[in-house]
């Protein structure tokens, strides 16, 4: 069994034939990611080392040398990974790719790197599907003036209303979330065009799509959804000149991360009239309980909850078990998905505070 050790730390059962995993996965948690049948299985085929992301540059040598998995995405030295002998995957499940570890080091020792964020693309598809549909026919608005007698009844209510089917449709990225986002726009019919500069052009062909440019995207969508990541090169490149290239009374629908955004310059973009808009993130989270984007109008906001699905968590810890069967048998991980050298250290998404 695994017990509590000293200074907080859980040390390893006395089965040492077993390989040794560092825990760390905070914010996540074992319970959060693991059903209780998994978590069992977890415990039975590992040695399990549960401490915080600071603590791991602190755990006995013999830990570090003997770690096979590290679960989490915790801090890791060049000397701390000089200790680590035995390492041969690291299951990244916050999901959110940040620099602060040496991963050249690590891709030229063999070392894979993997994230569980694809658990993630089909419930914040959906979310944004449903923004996307409320933006059109302003469900939540005429829900808001039925509730005080004041709702319009009939055509009178549908005066800004509009079709998602067969609609023109922009998506600003087309990674895990882009995809899962196009497969329940197949079902409405749109004609979709899609701006992504680390994709070739016959990836997005293949999917259905058509590869445009982003001034392409902007100017001749009626929807444009933005699922890209933060990287070094993209922090705000979406700004007034963006909005301002958009159809009027457009919908905007930001569903991946606020540093794409100039966010100000969104939130007057809306404020005039020229777009509509919808966002699951925002620049600081929790939000300032007096930031003007509170009370928009026009504007639908949802507290960065897209992808916090029970569901999805669950899924985070089929995916590990898998792929760490995969690679106990020698095998590399094929459930997880693999950081890419040429990429990951132009990653700059912020980790997530909360579960």
């Amino acid at each position: 069994m695994v017990r509590r050790g000293s200074h907080g730390r859980k040390s390893i059962r006395s089965d040492n034939a077993l390989p040794l995993v560092i825990s760390a996965p905070h914010p996540r948690t074992l319970d959060l990611i693991f059903t209780p049948a998994a978590l069992t299985k977890f415990r039975s085929k590992y040695r399990i080392v549960e401490t915080s992301p600071e603590g791991v540059a602190a755990l006995p040598a013999d830990i570090l040398g003997e770690a096979r998995y590290i679960v989490g995405q915790p801090p890791i030295a060049p000397e701390t990974l000089e200790k680590m002998k035995a390492l041969r995957c690291i299951f990244n499940v916050e999901s959110n790719l940040i620099n602060n570890m040496p991963y050249e080091t690590l891709f030229s020792r063999g070392i894979h790197v993997v994230t569980t964020g694809l658990v993630f693309a089909e419930p914040v598809a959906e979310l944004g599907l449903a923004m996307a549909l409320n933006l059109a026919r302003d469900i939540v608005d005429a829900d808001l003036a039925f509730r005080q007698g004041k709702e319009l009844w009939g055509g009178d209510g549908n005066r800004t209303a509009r079709l998602l089917s067969g609609a023109d449709v922009g998506i600003i990225g087309f990674g895990d979330l882009g995809r899962a986002l196009n497969r329940l726009l197949t079902g409405f019919r749109t004609r979709t065009k899609v701006f992504d500069p680390w994709l070739p052009p016959s990836i997005l062909i293949e999917n259905g799509v058509e590869p445009a440019s982003l001034d392409e995207v902007l100017s001749s969508s009626d929807f444009v959804f933005v699922v890209t990541s933060v990287t070094s090169e993209n922090q705000g490149f979406l700004g007034a000149e963006a909005f301002a290239r958009m159809r009027e009374g457009s919908a905007f629908i930001l569903l991946s991360r606020a540093g794409v955004v100039d966010f100000p310059a969104l939130m007057d973009a809306v404020r005039s009239g020229h777009i509509v808009a919808a966002s699951d993130v925002f620049p600081e989270e929790p939000l300032a309980q007096d930031h003007p984007v509170r009370t928009l109008p026009g504007f639908l906001r949802s507290a960065h909850r897209a992808g916090a699905l029970d569901i999805a968590f669950k899924r985070m810890g089929d995916m590990v078990l898998e792929d760490m069967d995969l690679v106990d048998r020698g095998l590399p991980p094929m459930r997880s998905k693999r950081a890419e050298r040429e990429t990951v250290s132009r990653m700059r998404s912020k980790p997530v505070d909360k579960n």
